[in-house]
């Protein structure tokens, strides 16, 4: 899916959360676009506000200000219904816990969005397999979380995220939870995935994995300080 030249479009967000009378600024102007097939890894410590951009790119939270236009549509001002329809049509995401039903065999948990999305049975078990087939899982597609490596489990996660064709695939920390050589294998089929144009944002803590993305844009203090290509990342 490709609604002109932008899949992601920022122009100066923020974001300030109310305690009480306290208000508390997260996000001071945040500007940034990222273009349909572009691979960025986002980057800052605690509390730099990394965590609340992603929850507004992820249409999970609103700015306070500002305009954020996804995929050639203005979401920065639609309701609670409005923002889940366009998680469920626009956006896939992968989280570093899976996040699977235990008591779901894989190819149902992929099709998991298909079946909210009113989608049939057939259709559905159609396209799980067909993902699963990108992840390299069609072999697993009959056994549940608990019979499935972590790598695995994540595989799947990926491929639950895929099931809609996203206009933007968002990882939050995928390989966390994974030890070292896994997480090379999760990262060597998000480099596929980017190579086959997905447009991919991911959140990470670890410089190694930012340097798989093509940029690196950092959060500090709520604003942008920089947004760089990855390969300038030191090894």
């Amino acid at each position: 899916m490709n609604n002109g030249t932008h899949a992601i479009q920022l122009r100066a967000i923020t974001k300030t959360y109310k305690n009480g009378s306290l208000e508390v600024p997260v996000l001071h102007g945040i500007d940034a676009d990222v273009a349909h097939g572009e691979y960025v890894a986002v980057m800052g410590p605690s509390g730099s506000g990394k965590s609340t951009l992603m929850n507004i790119i992820g249409c999970l939270d609103r700015p306070t200000g500002g305009n954020y236009v996804l995929d050639g549509e203005d979401v920065s001002h639609l309701n609670d219904n409005q923002l889940a329809e366009i998680r469920l049509k626009k956006l896939g995401f992968v989280f570093q816990g899976f996040n699977l039903l235990a008591r779901t065999d894989a190819a149902k948990n992929v099709a998991l969005p298909l079946f909210y999305a009113g989608v049939g049975t057939r259709e559905r078990q159609r396209r799980a397999m067909a993902v699963l087939e990108e992840v390299g899982l069609t072999d697993r597609a009959k056994h549940k979380p608990n019979e499935l490596s972590g790598g695995q489990q994540q595989r799947v996660a990926i491929a639950r995220a895929l099931i809609n064709d996203p206009a933007v695939l968002l990882a939050d920390e995928p390989t966390g939870n994974l030890d070292t050589k896994t997480s090379a294998d999760i990262m060597e089929l998000f480099d596929k995935l980017h190579e086959s144009g997905r447009t991919i944002i991911m959140v990470t803590h670890d410089e190694n994995v930012a340097r798989r993305a093509r940029r690196v844009i950092r959060i500090l203090d709520g604003l942008i300080v920089a947004d760089e290509p990855a390969s300038l990342i030191k090894a």
